[in-house]
């Protein structure tokens, strides 16, 4: 039997394997003896989760494949050898131990290798590159060896996530940018300025505009970084993330026609100029493009594959939409995120309160979505992609779609939309129609569609709504649906309180051994740091929960869009003192705060930087303040009327009432954050029917109102009970509200909660007020467990001077941030707007006036 052909693969990084992987599914390996050449010591792993490697994962969990996989398949893999040249004119590739091997065709998957600018002193000791397993050893020994600082040379995606890794270390981490904002490639400056905001509120400081001239040798610290303009940074490690060129040094040798910014030139079967010689991932350059994500990458595989079995393929270029976590922060990029012609209009939103910002890129006649970027809440990302991806047509003001639609997203409502051709994951280009298949076949949970379809193993970026096309597709089957948490736990957040309460379980570490798998991530943490102060109402900051909180809770306190923080004292049912008053101008005064009433009835400051927070809260304290859980899912407000001590109309006193309800769940956190109001007569000023719990007096008592809320999708409450003296009142909203945080699923506010609940408001009354479940005993028991327990979270934290240590812009010195700026407007200071970015307009931080 004659032998057959050979077919060489060189580079076995993750386009590498998935090529191996696309070949056995075509037959190539009956046609073709496989040969993978690697250069590393170990074959294919996923780098797109390289990260998580600082925080625990091993190789093996990061492995693409198992040595038994290459047995089975009868693939030669050959590891820690590099092909030096190729020999076209023969066939042969020449190894770096000398040896040549004869090859019929040659798959070039190369891959890319790490840009170091040329920065004297770039290859000292303790430099670093982010690539390998290698690098990240080299990394985790040097920050290991007494090191307290570590600097990042680069703000793009691979710079944050080399961030995240030092941050990893329990490192005081620094993101050195060259360019204005970060991410320059893929989000505008607006968008790259919030980002920034939100990753130095979690502790890693970002310097922009900053050319590194040198790295010397530090005074301090091991190293420093000189910067054009004369200033220095300390450190005690850098690493090197600028960006990746194509490896294409195989090129010259072998006579391959380059593309103009490098990488092997290929067509749309992905062949080089040589007809046997083909490139594939991130040293290809198709058209003149180079592509740095993994999905076109998988697309070429896919078309060498198909091509090389004699099928018809081609690529025609790839989808660059991506979504990604940077430091616990959403950020996301679809299509032509950045505009770039006066044919196109751009909108954009910028959401202070929540810290989220959205920019949609619209054709000139308004009927087409050519990209978008967001940043803190990407929940509309799969919506708008498809949009832009399948040019469907856009409502007749294109700017609505920047306030998302719960109804069009919620329930699988996206889902069932979509057009069956519609791509859902771009790394394996596969499609609603390919998901449903999968799940007429037998696919029954996320694994098995994995299996079938390979959706969400690439970028993951489609898990959502690979979900939820899952689900929906099962629920039409009449199949109960898995509504799991996240990965790391197979219960959903109603049985995880549950096993909380049970178990009286009081530690993720101890949840998740018993109940889950795993490290936990961005989902988990926050629901189960939630659940655990909905039952136990223990100081959010305690070593064990500290790690499990979201921003604003880590800082007790609300970041703002240029990164400093809003101080938020409780003022119970909008009643204040003459003297307390002062106090708050005081205050305002001398640490120079914006000032603003709100419509909540409380003196919001704003403009504190993070050192600035215990000081503040110190003298407010003192003054008899506390905490106004601003920053927290959990109570937020109950607005008042003045009542019957002083409106004429007035029937019942409704500031008492507040002042009641206030003192009585202000410690109390849930599912959702928690808006009340209480009014002294049916005039309703206190617009008591748009809250989760609306209080109106009459004269026969309170009626009371649930589960209404404002926002982007206001929701009028609905009339629950009448005529309840005030010791009913209470009981009632102590049930309800019990209820609602044992049965709500993650983030999920009352209107939506109630909405979902079988059998809705009757339901509800049932349960609540004829105890038809017979939990009502305990669900007052619950309660009243967190009214005795309730403490003010910054009494107890400037109470500790170890806490106090978080609250700090820098680890090594106790200088407030110089990057952050104001501008004078109306006798106050508020962050600068892009158009007033000059020196001439704007203010740094100051030390706070005496």
């Amino acid at each position: 039997m004659a032998n057959k052909p050979q077919l060489i693969i060189v580079g076995n990084g993750m386009v590498g394997q998935h090529f191996l992987e696309c070949a056995i599914t075509q037959g190539l390996g009956q046609r073709y003896d496989l040969t993978v050449i690697g250069d590393e010591p170990r074959s294919a792993y996923d780098r797109v989760r390289l990260s998580e490697y600082f925080a625990g994962a091993t190789v093996d969990d990061l492995s693409l494949a198992s040595p038994q996989y290459f047995i089975d398949n009868h693939i030669q893999l050959m590891l820690d050898r590099q092909v030096v040249s190729i020999d076209a004119a023969d066939k042969a590739v020449v190894l770096n131990d000398g040896a040549t091997m004869a090859y019929d065709k040659l798959v070039l998957a190369t891959g890319s290798y790490p840009f170091v600018p040329p920065i004297d002193g770039a290859d000292s000791d303790h430099c670093f590159v982010y690539r390998t397993i290698e690098d990240l050893d080299a990394i985790i020994a040097a920050g290991g060896d007494g090191a307290s600082a570590g600097v990042v040379i680069g703000g793009g995606l691979l710079g944050l996530e080399a961030a995240n890794a030092l941050k990893n270390l329990g490192l005081s981490a620094h993101v050195v940018q060259f360019a204005p904002t970060l991410m320059e490639m893929q989000l505008d400056p607006t968008g790259g300025r919030m980002l920034q905001s939100k990753i130095e509120a979690l502790g890693v400081q970002v310097h922009t505009n900053r050319n590194t001239t040198r790295i010397r040798k530090g005074t301090t610290h091991r190293l420093a970084l000189d910067f054009s303009d004369g200033e220095h940074l300390e450190t005690d490690l850098v690493v090197i993330s600028t960006g990746v060129r194509p490896r294409d040094a195989l090129a010259e040798g072998a006579g391959l026609t380059q593309g103009a910014r490098g990488g092997f030139a290929i067509n749309n079967f992905t062949a080089t100029s040589d007809p046997d010689i083909f490139a594939i991932g991130e040293c290809a350059a198709w058209e003149g493009q180079l592509f740095g994500l993994v999905a076109p990458g998988y697309q070429m595989a896919n078309v060498l594959a198909k091509t090389l079995a004699g099928e018809s393929a081609e690529f025609t270029g790839a989808d660059m939409s991506t979504k990604l976590k940077l430091l616990g922060v959403d950020v996301a990029s679809i299509g032509q995120s950045i505009a770039t012609s006066d044919e196109a209009h751009c909108y954009s939103l910028s959401d202070g309160q929540s810290g989220a910002y959205r920019r949609i890129v619209v054709s000139d006649n308004g009927q087409q979505l050519l990209g978008a970027v967001l940043v803190g809440d990407v929940s509309q990302y799969d919506y708008l992609k498809q949009l832009c991806t399948d040019q469907q047509p856009l409502p007749e003001n294109p700017e609505s779609l920047l306030i998302p639609d719960p109804d069009a997203q919620a329930g699988g409502g996206m889902a069932a939309s979509m057009a069956d051709s519609a791509q859902v994951c771009s790394c394996h280009n596969v499609t609603k129609a390919a998901i449903c298949s999968a799940v007429a076949d037998g696919a029954l949970t996320l694994g098995d569609l994995k299996g079938a379809t390979k959706a969400t193993t690439g970028c993951g970026g489609c898990t959502a709504l690979t979900t939820q096309i899952l689900n929906v597709e099962l629920e039409s089957r009449g199949v109960s649906v898995d509504r799991s948490l996240c990965e790391h736990f197979n219960h959903t957040r109603q049985e995880l309180y549950h096993i909380v309460r049970v178990e009286k379980i009081r530690t993720f570490d101890a949840l998740i051994k018993a109940h889950g798998q795993g490290l936990g991530c961005d989902i988990c943490k926050p629901a189960v740091s939630s659940i655990f102060a909905s039952c136990w109402n223990e100081y959010v900051l305690d070593d064990e929960q500290a790690p499990l909180q979201d921003t604003n809770d880590h800082f007790l306190a609300n970041i703002q869009k240029n990164g400093t923080y809003s101080v938020v004292p409780r003022i119970a049912g909008g009643e204040i003192t003459p003297d307390k008053l002062i106090v708050l101008g005081q205050v305002a005064k001398k640490y120079d705060l914006y000032t603003k009433i709100t419509g909540g009835q409380r003196v919001d400051l704003f403009g504190a930087t993070v050192d600035q927070l215990p000081d503040i809260w110190s003298e407010l304290i003192d003054a008899g303040f506390e905490t106004g859980h601003a920053y927290g899912k959990s109570v937020r407000t109950v607005k008042s009327c003045v009542g019957s001590n002083w409106c004429r109309y007035g029937v019942l006193d409704s500031v008492a009432m507040a002042l009641k309800i206030e003192h009585r769940y202000k410690g109390l956190r849930a599912p959702h954050k928690l808006k009340f109001a209480v009014s002294g007569c049916t005039r309703e000023c206190a617009e008591a029917q748009s809250k989760d719990i609306g209080v109106i007096a009459t004269e026969n008592g309170w009626n009371l109102y649930v589960c209404g809320n404002g926002g982007m999708r206001p929701r009028h409450a609905d009339l629950f009970a009448t005529e309840l003296n005030d010791e009913t009142l209470i009981r009632y909203i102590d049930r309800l509200l019990m209820f609602y945080i044992r049965t709500a699923d993650r983030l999920q506010r009352t209107s939506v909660w109630m909405e979902n609940l079988e059998g809705g408001l009757d339901y509800l009354r049932q349960v609540v007020c004829d105890d038809s479940l017979g939990i009502a005993a305990q669900l007052e028991s619950e309660m009243a467990l967190v009214v005795e327990t309730y403490e003010c979270e910054w009494k107890r934290s400037i109470s500790d001077p170890q806490r106090l240590k978080r609250f700090r812009s820098f680890v090594n010195t106790e200088s407030p941030d110089p990057s952050i700026r104001f501008v004078r407007e109306r006798g106050q200071r508020r962050p600068p707007a892009a158009e007033e970015a000059s020196d001439d307009a704007l203010t740094t931080i100051s030390e706070p006036a005496l």
